[in-house]
């Protein structure tokens, strides 16, 4: 039998306490037999009835509505992997570290979370390095008597020090999930308003900007590196990733395995940098990544940048360059030859062309036929 009526349950904390709420649209039958359950009450802040969070009551629920309508417990049992085919990371370097007296540090059950849901390693950095600014701020107060005011008081001392809107929005995650994945109560932010992103156009350079860049770029280690980057669209993380079985010169395409949103693709592989990654590969036979440290070990992140802002440097680009920047340029190039958005979208990883089509708004040829009116 299919059952056309649906009840929800949530996690709230009322009164320091844990409980049930029960949420359904508008109904005679589903309200008369709420009215009848005991000890049943009603929210006014969360406008939903509620019980108090104990085993027998979530039994009575089942109980009371089998038959009649289906219990959504979607939002009420949630014990799901973020990202199931992320590595297991072991945070003891987090447990283990030595910090100055007072310093407070996550909670065990904070890490604890983070492991299960298997997050990547740059998100487990962000969120512990956010949640601790936060907890220490209010040294003065347990965790579990800071309040949905304390917090947004928090937010706007954040605003009002100059920080950036993604730097508001990551301590917002990584204080939700501490109260709404660790302990299981998505009530406290309900009425939390995020900033509202700004949409900004993507910095592009002009092609003869960066064919002066990677000339500019010094070695060949660091001019393939700047290559990779425009030819290929690869973002920082993915061009530290690459492995030397990643080049497929047979195919010409360059093997991106994991990338953002833990997604697998292929990209092109230019001819032009195929004769300079071989010398390359000649000269410093790479062990495991394509792009090693001196020492061995995967290429740092910040050398990367490092190289594209000296090769800009040397190259008499005015504007300041980031390896972000020649992936744009990348996407916009394409598109100003004529290459479909959605062959970009695939290029580049997205998941939609909607992301995709912001480089409509920098390409030259978007413009190229509006008439001068001038003329």
């Amino acid at each position: 039998m299919e059952l056309s009526k649906t009840v929800t349950l949530k996690h709230l904390l009322i009164d320091q306490k844990k409980c049930i709420g029960i949420q359904f649209n508008s109904d005679k039958v589903l309200q008369a037999l709420i009215e009848g359950m005991p000890n049943i009450s009603w929210s006014t802040e969360f406008a939903m009835y509620y019980l108090l969070n104990l085993k027998s009551n979530l039994d009575l629920i089942f109980k009371t509505f089998h038959g009649v309508a289906w219990v959504n417990g979607n939002y009420f049992f949630e014990k799901k992997i973020i990202n199931e085919n992320n590595p297991i990371l072991r945070l003891d370097k987090y447990r283990n570290r030595k910090l100055e007296s007072g310093y407070r540090t996550c909670p065990e059950s904070y890490l604890l979370k983070l492991e299960l849901k298997r997050y990547s390693a740059n998100t487990v950095k962000n969120y512990v390095s956010s949640f601790e600014s936060f907890i220490n701020h209010f040294k003065d107060k347990r965790l579990n008597e800071i309040n949905e005011v304390n917090i947004r008081d928090y937010l706007q001392y954040l605003i009002k020090e100059g920080l950036s809107d993604s730097h508001v929005n990551l301590a917002i995650n990584s204080i939700k999930f501490y109260y709404e994945t660790v302990l299981g109560m998505p009530n406290r932010f309900y009425s939390i308003e995020r900033p509202r992103k700004k949409k900004t156009l993507p910095k592009v350079l002009s092609r003869t900007e960066v064919l002066r860049m990677i000339e500019c770029a010094g070695n060949i280690k660091h001019k393939c590196i700047v290559s990779l980057l425009y030819s290929s669209g690869l973002r920082r993380s993915e061009l530290l990733e690459l492995s030397t079985t990643d080049i497929d010169s047979e195919r010409m395409i360059i093997n991106i395995r994991g990338a953002k949103g833990n997604k697998d693709r292929i990209t092109v592989l230019s001819p032009s940098i195929l004769s300079d990654l071989r010398a390359y590969y000649r000269e410093h036979k790479p062990k495991k990544y394509l792009f090693e440290s001196p020492r061995g070990g995967r290429y740092s992140a910040s050398s990367v940048l490092k190289i594209v802002k000296r090769a800009a440097i040397r190259a008499n680009v005015k504007q300041k360059v980031t390896p972000h920047m020649l992936r744009h340029s990348f996407a916009t190039h394409l598109l100003e030859e004529g290459t479909d958005l959605r062959h970009i979208q695939l290029l580049l990883g997205h998941n939609s062309t909607k992301t995709t089509e912001i480089y409509t708004h920098v390409a030259n040829k978007t413009f190229g036929k509006i008439k001068d009116l001038l003329s």
